[in-house]
């Protein structure tokens, strides 16, 4: 069984969730039905992998951290987790586009296979999705708004983020 935990950040409450290999999924309050799909799971606050969660995302809120270190532990297809493993190779602060990123993983024709598995990224924020945008530099799709997705990169790129509502 999964244990999960909630916790309030600057975007709103996030609901994070752990096996007992590594993180498996960062949750918002607005989830769309179905983009990640999981079992069961019980409220455990002190469960490790969560608490070194909570710690290192507070980290990053703070602007004290710019990689994660934690276990992970994403369910999805191989394909799936080239893009994620795609996506922890852009630096903090940067984007890229999903051609780019497709590119990166040696897809260079995948950029809308690229986009479908971002979108389905289990571990928004500690496997920064936010970072992929549209080819003409424009903010596409983001599991959390589009306005949190703004204010992620701006917060990453040292600039006053907007306080969202």
């Amino acid at each position: 069984m999964l244990s999960q935990c909630t916790m309030a950040s600057p975007v709103g409450e996030l609901t994070l969730v752990a096996s007992e290999q590594g993180l498996r999924a960062v949750l918002w309050a607005e989830e769309r039905v179905g983009r990640v799909m999981l079992p069961e799971r019980r409220d455990d606050p002190a469960h490790a992998v969560l608490t070194q969660a909570i710690r290192q995302l507070s980290e990053y809120f703070a602007g004290e951290r710019c990689v994660f270190d934690l276990p992970l532990d994403p369910v999805g297809t191989a394909f799936q987790k080239a893009v994620w493993t795609g996506l922890n190779a852009i630096p903090y602060g940067e984007t890229r586009s999903y051609a780019a990123l497709a590119t990166a993983i040696g897809r260079p024709g995948a950029s809308r296979a690229a986009g479908a598995a971002n979108g389905r990224n289990p571990l928004s924020i500690v496997t920064p999705c936010h970072r992929v945008i549209g080819a003409n530099g424009t903010l596409t799709g983001f599991a959390g708004g589009l306005a949190v997705k703004q204010w992620l990169l701006a917060h990453e790129r040292g600039e006053r983020a907007l306080a969202l509502a």
